[in-house]
């Protein structure tokens, strides 16, 4: 009987601790209200609109170029691990959970955290999808149905590959015009994708840099980041 309680004493613990680990350290209600900071999405009629209209066409031109089709469709799952893959090469060394775990946990907690920013302003905006509005196939069909009705504006995709380039530079400053340029690109393959309008990508950026910002007050975060940097530093002396 006394076996039994350990065991699931055992096993709530890490029951618990599993769903710790995908709370992120701060919720919408703690991130700075983007309604609030953003301006809003274009209206139909603005020049700005027409630029995003110039952009949608642009981004599907993109789809003829094999090479950045291929890295668009990649950048369309949002996910840890597609970060890493994609981010490994800019940032100079190997990304994983087994061989960098520090920096892993940093941008696991990290990401799910800044990804809050951009909540409000999609429940406020509601702003309809390009590839909704024109009736027409994006280059990820798998998630069409799932984002129909998710707000557009900003777009989370960029809030996701820019707060990763932004965290990545400061663990890795001497790689940063690499780091920032694949996380530039990131957003732009939302653009490519035909999930995004142009101006999406440009406020999930802002968002984005206003969210890492944002948990740098974090304690938790700053402790995180210590352990990731020393983690870079020990890894950086091993490899040369």
């Amino acid at each position: 009987m006394q076996l039994k309680k350990i065991i699931l004493a055992l096993l709530i613990l890490q029951i618990s601790s599993a769903l710790q680990a995908q709370q992120p350290w701060l919720m919408p209600a703690d991130m700075p209200n983007a309604v609030k900071f953003l301006p809003p999405p274009p209206d139909s009629g603005s020049a700005a609109f027409l630029y995003d209209l110039s952009q949608y066409q642009w981004g599907k031109a993109q789809r003829n170029d094999a090479e950045r089709l291929a890295i668009a469709v990649r950048d369309a799952n949002w996910s840890v691990r597609t970060i890493c893959q994609e981010f490994s090469v800019p940032f100079g060394m190997k990304i994983s959970k087994e061989a960098t775990p520090e920096i892993y946990h940093l941008l696991e907690m990290a990401l799910i955290t800044t990804d809050q920013v951009g909540k409000k302003p999609k429940e406020h905006y509601s702003r309809v999808r390009p590839y909704v509005r024109f009736n027409e196939p994006t280059i990820a069909p798998g998630d069409e149905e799932a984002l129909r009705h998710n707000g557009s504006f900003p777009s989370g995709h960029t809030i996701l590959g820019w707060s990763a380039a932004l965290l990545l530079t400061e663990i890795n400053p001497a790689a940063a015009d690499t780091i920032l340029a694949r996380g530039y690109m990131f957003g732009q393959s939302r653009v490519i994708a035909g999930y995004h309008w142009q101006s999406d990508v440009d406020a999930g950026r802002l968002a984005a840099s206003a969210a890492v910002a944002r948990i740098h007050a974090d304690k938790r975060f700053a402790k995180q980041m210590r352990r990731a940097k020393k983690e870079f530093r020990r890894l950086s002396k091993k490899m040369n």
